[in-house]
Parts: C-alpha cells; structure tokens; sequence
C-alpha cells in the first residue's frame, strides 16, 4: 500500500426529514495501491460516502480531499481522475456492448486513437471481444458488470469508486471480478470496493467497517477477526435435527451466534464463556465441538452484539405437517426453450417434505427458469413439473394455493404501502374476511411492521422488504416455499433472522426450495441441485459436493470452491 490518495475528516451527512444523520463524523484515510473494503450491511452510509468522494453530494460538515483536491471546490477536477461504479450502472440495455462504450467514450471525452487503443484494451481486459454485437440487455448479471467496469475505466482513471458490484453475481463472475480489480491494484491504482458480503472483506488490504452511518472499524481485516480467536468452534457428527442443534445452542446465554455449515454448526462463544459439550444441545453423545478459524463475519456479528438465534416467532404460528418423507416436489425431464435457446435442457429432481433444497448455478444458467416452470408462472416446453401430486400444465392454479413464492426482486408493489401490500397477497392467495384479518394482523406482529404499515414499499430499507416480502409468502401457510435468491444484498443479522424463520418452518414440515449466489447460506441446504447452462450437472449434501472436489491442493475445500470447481469441471463450463 502507498501514500493517501483520498482523506475524509470528520465527514457528517444529514438528509432532511431524517431522524439521524446518514454518515455521523467519518475520519479515515484510502491508500494508493490496494483495495479498500467500504464494508456494511444495507443502510450503512456506504453509497452516501461513495457519492461524497466522487463530489455528487456535499458534505454536511468535514472535508474529503483526493489526491490534494477538495471534493466540493474542486469536483470538476476530482471527476476527471475518478471511476465510479454506481450500484445500478446505467447501462443501456437495447444498446450492444460496443454502443455501450462508445456511449460512455463519448461522455468521458475519449476520443481519436486513444478512444481505438482504450477499447481494444477493455475489451481484452474483461473478455468481452466476443460479444461487441450483443445487446447489453442479453448479457448474464456477470458480464453486464464487465461491461459496467470498462465503461468506468475509460479515460484511465487513478482512483476507482465500486459500489456493491459483485451483488446477484454468481461465485465465478465474483472471483473475476476481484482478479480483474487485483490486476488495476497492481498497476498503482486505488481502489474502494463497497460491499455488503462481508467475506469478501477479508480480500481486501484494508477495511473501513460501517453500520449506521457510524465507522466502527477501521485496519486490517485480520486485525478485526482477532477479536474472536479461540471463540469460535464447530460441532461436527450431530445426530439427529442440526437445524433444532442450532435452535438450541443460540438459545444458550454463553452462544454469541450462531449458523448452520452443511452437517454442521458454526457457532461463536462470548468472551469467557465456557465451551459445552455438544449433547448438551441435543447433538448426540458421538458429537464433538472443534475450534475453527475465526471470520471476519465472526467478529462483526461480535461487534453488534450477537446474531437472531433461538426460535422462530413465525414457525409457532404455522400447523405442525407430518414428516412422512414423501415427495411433494417433483421435476422430470423439465425442459424450457425460448426460439432456438434452451433455458433448460431434460431437468430432473426430487423433493421431500421437510427438506431444503437448494439450486444453484452461474448467472443465466437457468435457475430462475426452472423456478417460475415449478411455480406455475411459466409453461413448460416439454417434461412435467408436479408440486402435491398436482401437475402444473393441468393444474396450475389449485397447486399454486398450496406454496408461496418470494421472488428475487421480492415482487411487492413499491407504490402500495405495507398493509396494503399485506392485503393484496392474503387476498391473491384466497384469505377472506376474519381469517384475512387475522393473518395479516399475526404477520404485522411477528416480523414488527406495526410502525411501518403505512409507508410506502419502496421507500423501505431492505430488510423490512425481505420480511415484508416473507410475510406475503407464508400468511396462507403454504406446504411448499419457493424462494428465488431471497437475501440478495442484505445484511449478516438480517439474514440470521431470515433463515431462523425458515429453519423453524422446515422443522414444522414445510418444504422450501431456495436459490441463491452465497455461498455461506448454500450450506443451510440438505441437498442441492447445480444447473449449468440449462442442465443439472450435480446433486447431494453440500458435504457430497465439496468431497467432489477433494484435491491434495485444495483438501478442506469450501461450499464456494465446489462450486467453482464442479461448474469448471462439468464440461458445460
């Protein structure tokens, strides 16, 4: 790392009406030469301080200068040696990725030789030459933020501002993009990766911890997760239920938090508490507790004061179904084109009540597709899709009054507010009159609306979105929920509380059917599925599928690196 490039001094944002400041007195210094995590969950002030440095909003109080330069006396300079990524890059979908960066060549000024030099160089770059003719609109999430990258580094920028680029994208496209980053580090540029994932932290040089608007941390990553060394520890041979080990150990005063890891469970202690034996939690008298290696997640968790554990709220209000293991999910041969393209090529599963499975795959690898096909929401080319024994070409509108579906962009109506959303979905899903009224009403009170019931959707944050959306699915207690990458973007506690709800309804005998792009929530999987452009290449326990990929070099690989190695190694890669 090398001299400061940009300097933030007591930098205050107040927006008006708000209650709280969005950033509250921000003092730190970015470093030439490394990746600088802007690392919170959803609501941190991580975008607010993105659009401060870049001079798109002034500052309340403080000053930030880059490279000697002062964000609001000399924006138009700063402007000129910065790239900024915004969260929703403004690509233009119709136009092909050519028309793109020619677009935004334009807007930069880049012009004659240099503009002809600049695009054979991006191009080469992000291993987009191959598809200059193809419209922005048709590209996976991966690509597009190849495409949004290149556009950014037009003109040769010395300082490059990321806000959340690697959000919905798949492990692959993610680790591209980091060695992409890594090389323009490599070459002296300075780099602030703005990120909610908080293992990605963990590759950057330095870490600006945020939560907010307040910087709680600001160092090494490994400085931060030191913090809880020898604190954490994992229960390994569990007999019996590890989502019921789970709901027991983070009941326990002396469990700061706590997450399932495929057949086993991460938890992590309070400072000077005693380590238990793992049948005092109901895990079986041949289970055993093994310390681990600390995450920068761990330590965060431990900052906030713990994680959502203990029992669910919500699966106390659903009947109890038998856990008979019969199927109630089934695919076969489940096969969708679009003209000449196969979204989905002679698909075939099985799921049994009780049971989380998980579908995972690359960006545009036809997860969604095979989703809606299970939902009833797109017809099948050919094969057949059944959910409670019904067939979803026949019987399309009984089977869907048996599941819920929680869309990947959530699908509540941002212009509605929260209980109207709350009563267009009861009605939707055939509640009427006391029974509508006292569904909603119990769903207000488990997920906290109250305070919220007549705001608009849109405007908010996140997480209440996540547990509105949820509340939507489940009022009608369906025996089947589909949930289409759910927790996209969100913070570590609100994904805690998340899955404490759906493991608790699991345990009550619904089945859940789940995509996702993290890795970590992969592992609350009993079994998952891997699509590869359209075709299931692998089936098993996460533990099965990272045995897959057992090498001498690799011999504890993660959930992340079967991933990357079954999608490499299949052949359809």
């Amino acid at each position: 790392m090398g001299d400061v490039v940009i300097s933030i001094s007591a930098v205050t944002k107040r927006f008006p009406g708000a209650s709280a400041p969005a950033l509250d007195g921000i003092r730190a210094d970015i470093l030439r030469g490394g990746v600088t995590g802007l690392v919170g969950p959803d609501g941190a002030g991580k975008t607010t301080l993105l659009r401060l440095i870049a001079g798109l909003l002034l500052p309340s109080d403080g000053r930030i200068t880059v490279d000697g330069h002062d964000s609001v006396r000399d924006a138009e300079s700063i402007r000129g040696m910065l790239g900024y990524m915004p969260q929703k890059f403004g690509l233009y979908e119709d136009l092909s990725v050519m028309e793109n960066l020619t677009l935004y060549a334009d807007l930069r000024g880049v012009v004659g030789q240099a503009r002809k030099d600049s695009f054979k160089r991006l191009l080469a770059f992000t291993d987009l030459e191959r598809f200059i003719s193809r419209p922005a609109g048709k590209l996976s999430g991966g690509m597009k933020q190849k495409l949004g990258l290149a556009c950014t580094l037009l003109g040769r920028p010395r300082v490059l501002l990321l806000d959340e680029p690697s959000v919905g994208v798949d492990p692959i496209s993610r680790r591209e993009l980091w060695k992409m980053v890594q090389e323009l580090v490599d070459q002296g540029m300075a780099v602030v990766w703005s990120t909610s994932y908080l293992d990605e932290a963990e590759l950057c040089a330095e870490t600006l911890l945020m939560n907010q608007g307040k910087l709680l941390f600001a160092g090494k990553p490994s400085d931060l997760t030191a913090r809880v060394r020898d604190r954490c520890y994992r229960i390994r041979a569990i007999a019996g239920d590890k989502r019921e080990v789970l709901t027991r150990a983070t009941s326990r005063d002396d469990v700061l938090d706590g997450v399932i890891q495929a057949d086993a469970v991460r938890l992590v202690l309070h400072k000077d508490a005693r380590v238990f034996e793992g049948e005092e939690v109901g895990a079986g008298g041949n289970s055993r507790l093994e310390r681990v290696e600390p995450r920068f997640e761990d330590a965060f968790i431990d900052m906030l004061g713990g994680g959502h554990g203990g029992e669910s709220v919500l699966a106390r209000q659903l009947k109890p179904r038998a856990l008979d293991g019969s199927v109630v999910i089934e695919a076969h041969d489940l096969t969708k084109k679009f003209g000449d393209f196969v979204a989905t090529d002679r698909v075939t599963f099985e799921v049994r009540r009780g049971e989380v499975f998980g579908l995972l795959g690359p960006n545009g690898a036809g997860k969604s597709t095979t989703f809606k096909m299970m939902c009833g929401l797109l017809r099948a080319t050919a094969g057949t899709a059944r959910v409670m024994g019904l067939d979803l070409q026949k019987s399309a509108g009984r089977a869907r009054q048996r599941l819920g579906y929680m869309a990947q962009k959530f699908s509540l109506y941002g212009n509605l507010s929260v209980v109207q959303n709350l009563q267009f979905f009861s009605g939707a899903y055939g509640l009427r009159g006391d029974r509508q009224r006292r569904e909603i009403d119990q769903m207000v009170e488990v997920f906290g609306l109250g305070p919220h019931l007549t705001d608009r959707t849109d405007s908010l944050p996140l997480g209440f979105k996540q547990r509105l959306a949820l509340a939507c699915a489940v009022m009608h207690e369906p025996d089947i929920l589909f949930l289409d990458e759910p927790t996209s973007g969100v913070d570590p506690v609100t994904r805690r509380e998340f899955w404490t709800h759906i493991n608790g309804v699991v345990r009550r005998g619904v089945t859940v059917m789940v995509t996702t792009h993290f890795m970590d929530e992969a592992e609350y999987c009993d079994r998952i599925g891997l699509i590869m452009r359209g075709r299931l290449i692998a089936v098993g326990r996460p533990d099965e599928l990272k045995q897959m990929v057992v090498s001498e070099r690799q011999p504890d690989p993660t959930m992340e690196d079967a991933f990357i190695g079954l999608v490499e190694g299949s052949g359809e890669g």
